[in-house]
């Protein structure tokens, strides 16, 4: 439909609050919203308000439900005293926290070595010409075999049994070995999490830096590389989140973390509330790596639906 020039203006004049040439320029150089606009946005912050509040009471209302359904339920006494004591949830919960440094310290630790090893397998598995053949397929077997390993397993092998080869000049600490083997298995997942960003880059990148007199290894490194690190930085941050949980299983080796610690309480006690202490603040630790997961996804799509970089 054709808008003629007065129908215009006058559309301007509604959703603008005011017409160039009207003699309001000469005045205030700044937006004056129109009525209408100002009814809409006030419209809008009443439905949002009204939207909060019955999310709200909602929330409150399902909350209420279930608190009395778990409390009436014929087990809730045993559960409580066994699971929600408090007294041992006092007892356990600094222990537990000073377990969880060296969780944090593995997880820092691992997690560069990770990345590290990672993108070298990585490289190494997309490296071209017949001379690289040997190290793709020892690249590709390490990635199959460990991608495949159970950690739990890999862990008993390196933490359990490497000490009992009682080799000269190897270590026994299980914090060391218990972090060497979830570095190897880690490292297979984020190899092919690297793998899949470069094969992603167009090979038209690789054309343009290479008709640009960029060498093979430079091309990689300032052109492919940084490209695939972007785009695979959400799946990185999940990998990194999954590493965060499996630093406790490096107890099975004998070191105190936080599920030692708490493992140790429950031993003497047989109350089992200091494996929910536990449990409460490794879900702590990972909640704000998951939602910096979630606001990195989100605003990676949002750049790519709006034709943004990647």
């Amino acid at each position: 439909m054709t808008v003629t020039k007065g129908q215009s203006g006058r559309e301007d004049a509604d959703d603008g609050g005011r017409l160039p040439g009207d003699g309001t320029d000469a005045v205030d150089d700044g937006y004056v919203p129109s009525r209408r606009r100002l009814d809409r946005e006030r419209h809008k912050r009443v439905r949002a308000r009204r939207a909060t509040a019955v999310a709200a009471l909602s929330t409150l209302a399902t909350a209420v439900v279930l608190y009395l359904i778990v409390v009436s339920a014929p087990g809730w006494p045993r559960t409580k005293e066994t699971f929600f004591n408090g007294q041992y949830a006092r007892e356990a919960f600094p222990k537990v926290l000073e377990g969880l440094w060296l969780n944090v310290r593995l997880l820092l630790v691992c997690g560069v070595a990770v990345l590290v090893l990672g993108m070298l397998i990585a490289v190494a598995r997309t490296l071209r010409g017949p001379v690289f053949f040997p190290l793709r397929a020892l690249a590709a077997a390490y990635t199959d075999f460990f991608r495949g390993l159970p950690l739990i397993i890999n862990l008993m092998i390196v933490v359990l049994g490497v000490p009992a080869l009682r080799l000269q000049g190897v270590t026994v600490d299980p914090v060391l070995l218990g972090g060497t083997a979830l570095t190897l298995t880690y490292s297979a997942y984020v190899a092919e999490v690297f793998r899949a960003g470069i094969e992603s880059v167009h090979p038209s990148q690789r054309a343009a830096a290479r008709s640009l007199g960029l060498t093979n290894r430079q091309t990689l490194r300032h052109v492919v590389l940084p490209q695939a690190v972007r785009r695979q930085v959400p799946p990185l941050l999940n990998d990194l989140v999954s590493l965060q949980k499996d630093t406790g299983l490096v107890s099975i080796g004998g070191a105190v973390d936080a599920v030692r610690a708490a493992d140790i309480i429950v031993g003497r006690s047989l109350n089992y509330t200091p494996y929910i202490v536990a449990g409460l603040v490794f879900v702590a630790l990972t909640i704000p790596m998951t939602r910096c997961t979630d606001w990195v996804t989100a605003r990676m799509d949002r750049q790519r639906a709006q034709g943004g970089a990647i």
